[in-house]
């Protein structure tokens, strides 16, 4: 008997097995071997890519951020260790970059509650039985399509919203068709409907720029609703029917039933959300680095910048995954 069957036997309360039992043992612990082989296969691609592709030139990245190059006559060029320099000129002397950096984390620390929560919506409506549900789901994740590859570079270059943008009156009445076209509410109909609600002026402002922002909250939630769904979706039936039948109300059985048996899939939005704002074309950060790269001795202080930003979102993703894995409930964490 080998050792994965003997656990099998003490787990077992050290009752003996018949030869028929061990028999189905081996060929459960076989089949999960076989499991766990096929997923080494499956990522085989990525290992032998990373280790001879990326790793290589994330060492060399790491390299250029610690030195200066100076280019020789014959096309060339020899690094010069300069040390923290890199690091300083970024942090220290420039005058945007640290500036832009404080603001694209404060976004993101606004952006990411209104996105999971809009993506949990939403899955939570498509979840239900209708008709027509695959059709509205489909509507839904046409944004994610759209804002990827070709089309967003289509979408950049739209000379037909280029003209949109540059109206700014309507007929002869000289209406600014720009402020009434791209803000559904302001500032004051916000404040009107928290009037008596004694709700401070920070709340208004944060409810006021997502409701302005709800096409980009709606752009960036496609991937998040299906893992919400698939996580939905997992959920078993009997689950809900014995809730069903305790008396429980639809509120109490998300609260307590459908919230902590998703909230794996909670920490992955959060943390997926989270990694794609930092890395997508709009992030302002990226977009400046791409502008000091092209500048004299901006190569090697863009790379010290890139590193400053890959550290910040490594530690964004540390604390989250920090707070909220204390709160996460795993169904088969014991089994």
């Amino acid at each position: 008997m080998d050792k994965a069957v003997k656990k099998k036997v003490k787990k077992a309360g050290d009752k003996p097995l018949t030869p028929k039992k061990q028999g189905k043992i081996r060929k459960a612990i076989s089949l999960q071997k076989q499991k766990a082989r096929m997923g080494w296969l499956f990522i085989a691609p990525f290992l032998i890519g990373f280790f001879l592709i990326y790793l290589p030139m994330i060492y060399e990245s790491l390299v250029f951020s610690f030195n200066k190059i100076k280019i020789q006559g014959g096309g060339g060029y020899i690094l010069e260790f300069v040390g923290w320099d890199n690091y300083r000129y970024a942090l220290l002397d420039d005058p945007k970059f640290y500036q832009i950096l404080v603001s694209s984390v404060k976004d993101l620390i606004f952006n990411i509650p209104a996105i999971v929560i809009f993506s949990l919506f939403m899955a939570v409506l498509l979840n239900q039985k209708m008709k027509g549900r695959a059709v509205f789901r489909a509507i839904f994740f046409i944004p994610v399509i759209v804002s990827t590859g070709i089309i967003e570079s289509i979408d950049y270059q739209n000379a037909i919203a280029q003209a949109m943008e540059g109206v700014t009156s309507l007929n002869e009445g000289g209406m600014n068709t720009t402020d009434v076209g791209s803000q559904i509410i302001s500032a004051v109909d916000v404040s009107r409907f928290f009037a008596g609600m004694k709700v401070g002026e920070g709340l208004v402002t944060y409810v006021t720029e997502m409701v302005q922002n709800v096409y980009g909250i709606i752009n960036k939630s496609g991937v998040q609703m299906l893992i919400f769904l698939a996580g939905l979706q997992s959920i078993s039936p009997a689950i809900y029917e014995s809730c069903h039948i305790d008396g429980a109300s639809s509120w109490e059985t998300f609260w307590k039933i459908t919230f902590p048996m998703i909230s794996p899939m909670i920490l992955v939005n959060t943390v997926y959300t989270v990694i794609d704002s930092f890395t997508s074309k709009s992030n302002t950060v990226m977009t400046y680095i791409a502008e000091i790269y092209g500048k004299t001795d901006g190569n090697v202080r863009a790379t010290a910048m890139s590193w400053i930003y890959f550290l910040i979102v490594i530690i964004v993703l540390l604390v989250i995954g920090g707070i909220m894995s204390a709160y996460v409930f795993y169904q088969k964490r014991d089994t």
